[in-house]
Formats: C-alpha cells, sequence, structure tokens
C-alpha cells in the first residue's frame, strides 16, 4: 500500500512510525537481521525502510532485503534509489524489479559517488539531482501510477551545501512540484530548531506529510562519527549531558532512549508529523524502549518511571568483589575457535530463555570497528555508504607529500595536536594513553598505530576509563594494536610469530590488492573485549576474525583512496596517499595473556623493551 494513502486512512492518535534498516556487510548478519526485522514487525509499523548504498553499491542486497520484507511479512517498504552516479539502464531496472517484488514506495535520492572514486565511468546522464529521478517515475506510464514517491529533506542543512536555507527550501519544493507524495528528514536533535524548520516549509506551500528522522543513540562514538559524517548541529545541553557518561555505552543508552522519547513528544504536540523515521543502525533494542515508554504499542514499558526521572551522574553501587582468577586463558586454549571456552554463537531465542530480550541485546554493545560479524549492526561505520572523511577534516592534515609528513600526522594525533585521523574520527581517548609510549614508538617506526587497545583483567565495568555495558559488572581485554607497515616488515613479524609468540599471539595482515596472510585457524574467532554482568550472558563485544578483519581491510584502504581523491591528479599529495594504499599493509596482532599488560608490547618490541 502507498504509505500517504496509509497515512490518510489512519486513525492513530499519534505520529506514525517506521524503521530504516540498511543491508548488513555479511552474510550472517543479514539472516540475523531478518529475524530482528520479524521481531519489530510485530510494532506495526507503518513501514520498513531500506538504504540503497552509493552508486548501486548495494544493489542486490538492498533489493533482497526489501522484496523479503514487503512479500515474506507482509510489510510496507520504503526502497531508498539513488540515481546519481549509476550505470547506464540500473534505475529502470531498480524499478521495474521493485514493482514485480509489489513494492510501491521509493525514496528518491539523489546519492553520492562510491566510497573511494570521484566518479563513474558510466553514468546517465538523465540523472543529476532527486528531482530528475522523481520527474522520471512521474513521466513513465510503466512507474508513475505505481510507485508513491519520498524525497529527503534535511533540518540542518545538507552536509555538503553551500546553499542558504531558503535556497534548500526551492529546491525541496520543486521536488515536491515534479511529483513527490512525502518528505523524510534526516536525522536531528536541536528540537528548536526542526520546529521553525518545519513552519518555513509550510509557509513555502509544501502540504505534503512530513516524516521526521530520529536516531537514538547508541553509543557516544557512533553518535560523534554519524553526526560529524551527516553535519548534524547538537544543542550544546545535550553535549553537556554526554560528556560526564560518554565512557559508559549503557548510560549513553539510557539517555538516548529518553532523548528520543523527549523530542517526539514535543513533535507531537507542537507540530504536524505524520510519522516518524527512527534510524535503527540495525539495532532493535532501543527503538523498542522507545516505543515502549511513548506507550504506541501496547505493552507497558519496564521501569518506565526510573528511565524517565534518571539523570546522568546518578551515584550506583560497586557490586562486592568476586574471584576472577578462572578466567585465565592458557596458550593451548588461546588457539582454540572458543576462546575462553564460551560459545560463540549469538544467543537467540531458541538458545536463550524465550525472551524477546535476549536476541533483542546481543550485540547491543558494539565496542569498536570489530563487532560481531554475525550482527545486523556489524560494519555500521557508516550506513549510508557515503564517503568516509569531509573536507574540514582534510584541511586540518595539511598536505602529506611523503611517508615522513604522514608519519607526523599520526604522531600529532597521539600528542593531541590534531583531534582525527582519516581512520580515527574522534581525538586520542583516555584508554589509549595508558598506552601512550608504546602507540609513539611503533608510529616513529613508520608503524602508523589505528586501532589498539590495552590488556584489561577484571576491572568494573563503572570505570570511567574502561568501563562499558550495565553497571555492577567487570570487563575484560586482551591488548591488541592495528597498522599500516610495508611488506618487509610483515615478513618480519611472521617470523616474530613463529619464532616467539609460543601459542600467545595471533595476527592478521592484509593489502589492498586483495592479499591475506596470518595464523588464525580458518574458523578461529578472537574475543577481545568481553564482559561478566549479573543476570546475563557473557557478552563479547570485540571479537576479530577472517571476515571482521577482511570486512575493515577494504574499509581501510578505501579511506586511504577517499583521502587522495581530496588531491588532483597528479599532485604531490595525491601520489604519495596513493602509493601507501597500493604498497602498504594493514596489520592486527592480538596478545592472549590479558593477565600481563605488558605482554603484548614485549612481544613487539623484544630486547628494546
Amino acid at each position: 500500500m502507498k504509505l500517504t494513502e496509509k497515512i490518510k486512512a489512519s486513525w492513530s492518535p499519534h505520529p506514525l512510525y517506521m524503521f530504516e534498516f540498511f543491508p548488513p556487510r555479511t552474510d550472517q548478519g543479514f539472516e540475523n537481521l531478518i529475524a530482528r526485522i520479524s521481531r519489530l514487525c510485530a510494532l506495526n509499523p507503518l513501514a520498513i525502510s531500506v538504504t540503497w548504498g552509493a552508486g548501486g553499491s548495494t544493489r542486490e542486497r538492498s533489493l533482497d532485503l526489501a522484496g523479503l520484507t514487503q512479500t515474506e511479512y507482509g510489510v510496507d517498504t520504503l526502497l531508498h534509489l539513488t540515481c546519481t552516479n549509476m550505470e547506464l539502464g540500473m534505475v529502470e531496472d531498480v524499478l521495474r524489479t521493485a514493482k514485480e517484488r509489489g513494492i510501491q514506495n521509493i525514496l528518491a535520492l539523489r546519492g553520492d559517488p562510491p566510497r573511494g572514486e570521484e566518479e563513474w565511468i558510466a553514468v546517465d546522464p538523465r540523472f543529476k539531482h532527486a528531482t530528475d529521478l522523481v520527474k522520471f517515475i512521474r513521466s513513465s506510464p510503466e512507474f508513475a501510477s505505481h510507485f508513491c514517491i519520498g524525497v529527503a529533506a534535511y533540518p540542518d542543512g545538507h552536509s555538503e551545501s553551500t546553499l542558504d536555507e531558503d535556497a534548500e527550501l526551492a529546491f525541496l519544493k520543486d521536488k515536491v512540484d515534479a511529483g513527490a507524495d512525502f518528505i523524510v528528514t534526516q536525522l536531528f536533535y536541536d528540537v528548536d530548531r526542526f520546529l521553525k524548520w518545519l513552519k518555513k516549509v509550510r509557509e513555502k506551500g509544501i502540504t505534503v506529510p512530513v516524516i521526521a528522522g530520529i536516531m537514538p543513540i547508541q553509543t557516544y562514538g557512533s553518535f560523534a562519527r554519524l553526526i560529524k559524517l551527516c553535519g548534524i548541529r547538537v544543542p550544546q545541553d545535550i553535549m553537556d549531558d554526554l560528556a560526564p557518561i560518554s565512557h559508559d555505552d549503557q548510560l549513553v543508552k539510557d539517555y538516548g532512549v529518553k532523548l528520543a522519547v523527549d523530542t517526539i513528544q514535543r513533535l507531537t504536540k507542537e507540530s504536524d508529523v505524520a510519522a516518524v523515521h527512527f534510524y535503527t543502525l540495525n539495532l532493535e533494542k532501543s527503538v523498542q524502549r522507545v516505543l515502549e515508554l511513548l506507550q504506541w504499542t501496547g505493552v507497558p514499558a519496564p521501569n518506565h518511571n526510573k528511565l524517565i526521572a534518571e539523570t546522568p551522574g546518578n551515584t550506583i553501587h560497586p557490586p562486592p568483589e568476586t574471584d576472577k582468577s578462572n578466567f585465565l586463558v592458557t596458550p593451548s586454549s588461546a588457539t582454540n575457535s572458543a576462546t575462553l571456552g564460551l560459545a560463540n554463537i549469538p544467543p537467540t531465542e531458541e538458545a536463550g530463555r524465550g525472551e524477546l530480550n535476549n536476541a533483542a541485546t546481543w550485540d547491543d554493545f558494539p565496542n569498536g570497528r570489530f563487532g560481531d560479524f554475525k550482527s545486523p549492526a556489524f560494519g555500521n561505520q557508516d550506513p549510508w555508504g557515503g564517503p568516509a572523511i569531509v573536507r574540514s577534516d582534510v584541511l586540518s592534515w595539511g598536505h602529506p607529500k611523503s611517508l615522513e609528513d604522514l608519519t607526523q600526522l599520526f604522531l600529532d594525533h597521539l600528542h593531541s595536536k590534531i583531534s582525527t585521523t582519516p581512520f580515527s574520527p574522534t581525538p586520542l581517548s583516555p584508554e589509549s594513553l595508558m598506552i601512550l609510549t608504546h602507540l609513539e614508538r611503533l608510529t616513529k617506526r613508520g608503524w602508523w598505530t589505528v586501532g589498539s587497545q590495552p590488556a584489561v583483567d577484571g576491572v568494573s565495568s563503572a570505570d570511567e576509563v574502561l568501563g562499558w555495558g550495565p553497571r555492577a559488572g567487570y570487563v575484560f581485554q586482551k591488548g591488541f594494536v592495528e597498522f599500516f607497515c610495508d611488506k618487509d616488515d610483515i615478513d618480519a613479524i611472521e617470523r616474530r610469530v613463529e619464532e616467539k609468540g609460543r601459542g600467545w599471539v595471533h595476527w592478521f595482515a592484509g593489502n589492498f590488492d586483495g592479499e591475506c596472510r596470518g595464523n588464525v585457524p580458518e574458523d578461529g574467532r578472537n574475543a577481545v573485549t568481553w564482559g561478566v554482568f549479573p543476570g546475563q550472558e557473557i557478552a563479547q563485544t570485540t571479537i576479530i576474525e577472517k571476515e571482521s578483519f577482511l570486512s575493515w581491510k577494504e574499509e581501510a584502504f578505501s579511506i586511504w583512496s577517499d583521502w587522495a581523491s581530496f588531491y588532483r591528479p597528479g599532485s604531490e599529495e595525491r601520489q604519495v596517499l596513493e602509493k601507501v594504499r597500493d604498497e602498504r599493509w594493514l596489520v592486527s596482532i592480538v596478545h592472549h595473556d590479558y593477565k600481563d599488560p605488558e605482554a603484548l608490547w614485549t612481544f613487539l618490541f623484544g630486547e628494546e623493551t
């Protein structure tokens, strides 16, 4: 059914709601997302929204996912479709396939080049803007009457636009006048600004339904990254609230739920938004909690009064001390695929206690880029497939023209002289300061570090630096480090692991050409971050295995391409960045003795320590 018809026919006393998902990177993630969507469909959403990767990069997975939700679950689906940088004829093919699968709703977007590319050679010249796609569908005898068309709007302004608000509103009206039936907004956190923007939209004569984009904050890291990529303005009071709890994933998640509830309640009272579009990041529990707290699902909200009354900084009494000596990993067990002797398959409804909560939350705390590749949320650095780097950051990195310049850039980040690198979108974390001298030594070698963590043996989950997840628990970490280095260095590392590793060290290395080396068994999985919490199964939030490493490797080398694309062809900067991309290797090294905080570094530096 067309979304505008459903909105018009609704007798709901509150705005309707829909859930956005992106196609997972892995087959296991795709299968688990289908199960997740089926559970959320029980909440009776207006529709399921499925994203489309830049340049059609997720075409098959997007169509498969949209087709399943539409045909298998009978839930109306909104398929995103970009029009620029698409191969000739792809737009018609996608619309035809969508029509065959019963999909009636399209979100028409301009789109971006695929990551690491400035443009595609085969570009359909008919489509330069979303307006062109709207006009094409509306003028086509094959598609005009079948599709209900939505378009995007940006209450905080488009991250790549230099236009003022009036000019952007004029473009929005052009899209509506071309035949768009409804508007979906980019996520926002400044409600006052949104309400003023919506008033201007209506004053412009735009009367179609507006669906407001809401993204409950999941973790501080993902929040910081996405607001930067999307150019989202965040009120200072929200940033002030998050600052003291940014290290505590559970408190951040709770705050995100409460903030989303407050935002939606204001929209319900003070605007005519027709529906709420939840950016789920392929997670489910926060969205479910928001709807329960709003009392929109018919299901009583657990701890409703507790969550609404909570404020950041409440005192939590620590748990009694427990014996953690039984967590020691021996060299023989470290080589097993079941690290720590724990089951590595995430809990499901069948495997757990029959609770929705169990299947809904096993991947609730994705810690760093190495989450569980079976998770639907795995690899969500940018779920819309856009560029990983913004121009303002490039300017702050200077103009690297040599390997020495690059080494200095990474050192400047370690010394807090610059707040970001292409691989680290935030300043150096307090956790990294614990191993700063080791990271400096590696970087001075020309081994540019892009990820690391210290070994941790049972620190309180409430610890301000190392803690994560629910309070009253304990967290553990194996030391690991990631860096870029030359092939000769890879050969030396391989020899050292064979001669000195003694079963305690696992490693991967890969390059731009697709080569991969290492000593992890084909089905081996290294849980390098895990938490033990009262009344819960052990949570393994950072798991490094071949599939997750290869996925990260692909993204890491595309970042070098993205960075190089900011400089003109033939320039010294572009040549050095592309040379690094083509010749260097990405390395990930884990030491399993987490009870010795110096074990990894003693192994790497040998007699130098």
